[in-house]
């Protein structure tokens, strides 16, 4: 079995995800062309440099059907006789391709893969592929189903969270992802977004609201607690799964929930033949991968028993991990991973995460990898989990460790 390298990472800034946002006029098969252009570019790949590209991605219709994977291809540099793979495992779309791509090189099914991931969250709505989890009745009432919003609440309900601690994780966040960007700890992955006439449209990440305190959080109202409480009422369905839950918490709202964004991010991923014969060095070998299903009422409980997975699978202990990115998909998620490892805040999301830069779903998994791996050799740290809870239950997680 072959090993599995990083050579190179690379996202686009993250837009609002709104019609007065940065990247609107953009559209996913572009956006993510640029990316693959970057990583064609930066590494000098030319022809059939890669044996695929895979690519994730969530809400696959509109613009973002039809095997987005190959059409990025089209629309870009790259050679026309590499085809593509378009992927969903929900917000680890991203992950799940990058894990993918390094399993088929680890089997020999091929030497380099680039992976990776795109949401346009301003451009094709979350929600309208019609999932079925969520509006066929015969799957939804058996399996309990409640939106992403109340399932968090729940987290924070059952592992006795408050607000406080959640818009304190946030405004955390926000603080970091300034840090980071005031200091240049981006730059090794960030390319600008440019129109088809060169010019600069995105050169840093739209969503961030640096001057987020407490104060202004407080004044947020929950929400999903009308949603919950009212109609369609889903703290009844949630009761019903879980009896021994007097009520519902609802702590969750705009500031402490993960951003609705514009995005894109890709991994090149190759053996060491692949890096010899193009002259890279590789960055990061892909030491374990994993993914699982879990509850799918609480549903975004995933990174826990996803973590315990990857370690056991790999022979290594929580202190063996110097560094984490868990997706703050919202705040309740990164809180429950941090009580049930009892890890140091201080190494988890150094650089701040989605509840200040946001979350483009099918590129998350991605952009996480990649800034861990850039944290990684910022702080001359050698091994990194980055882990995601997955809609309708489901986890999924990555160690890499620099070479």
């Amino acid at each position: 079995m072959s090993d599995a390298y990083i050579y190179d990472a690379v996202r686009t800034p993250r837009g609002k995800g709104r019609k007065d946002g940065a990247l609107h006029e953009v559209t996913s098969v572009r956006l993510s062309a640029q990316v693959l252009n970057a990583l064609k570019e930066r590494n000098g790949l030319d022809g059939h440099a890669v044996e695929d590209v895979i690519w994730g991605n969530v809400t696959q219709v509109m613009e973002q059907g039809g095997c987005l994977a190959r059409t990025a291809v089209l629309a870009s540099d790259l050679d026309e006789s590499i085809p593509g793979l378009a992927i969903n495992r929900f917000c680890a779309s991203g992950m799940e391709a990058v894990n993918l791509a390094a399993n088929q090189v680890r089997g020999g099914a091929g030497q380099a893969y680039i992976a990776g991931g795109v949401e346009m969250m301003g451009r094709v709505a979350m929600g309208s592929d019609g999932a079925a989890i969520a509006v066929d009745p015969t799957v939804a009432m058996d399996s309990y189903f409640v939106p992403q919003g109340i399932s968090a609440d729940i987290i924070a309900t059952e592992y006795g969270f408050t607000r406080d601690q959640a818009d304190a994780l946030a405004v955390e966040s926000q603080k970091r992802a300034k840090a980071a960007w005031d200091d240049n700890r981006f730059d090794k992955s960030i390319i600008t977004v440019k129109d088809q006439n060169g010019l600069t449209i995105l050169d840093h990440d739209e969503y961030m609201r640096p001057g987020t305190d407490m104060q202004a959080l407080g004044s947020l109202n929950a929400s999903f607690q009308a949603m919950g409480e009212v109609m369609p009422g889903f703290d009844a369905v949630a009761k019903l799964k879980y009896p021994h839950l007097e009520r519902i918490n609802h702590i969750h709202h705009a500031g402490n929930s993960s951003g609705i964004v514009d995005g894109s991010a890709g991994v090149l991923i190759g053996n060491a033949e692949f890096g010899k014969a193009y002259g890279l060095k590789p960055r990061a070998r892909i030491r374990q991968t994993c993914k699982i299903g879990t509850d799918p009422t609480i549903m975004l409980t995933g990174p826990v028993p996803a973590t315990e997975k990857i370690l056991a699978d790999s022979g290594m202990k929580i202190g063996d991990i110097d560094l984490f990115e868990v997706n703050e998909a919202f705040a309740s998620v990164v809180l429950r991973f941090q009580q049930a490892f009892d890890v140091d805040p201080s190494l988890v999301n150094v650089n701040g995460g989605s509840i200040a830069m946001g979350h483009p779903l099918g590129a998350t998994g991605a952009i996480i990898i990649g800034t861990l791996l850039d944290e990684l050799e910022r702080s001359d740290k050698e091994v990194g989990l980055a882990t995601l809870c997955i809609a309708s239950g489901m986890g999924a997680a990555t160690i890499i460790e620099r070479v």
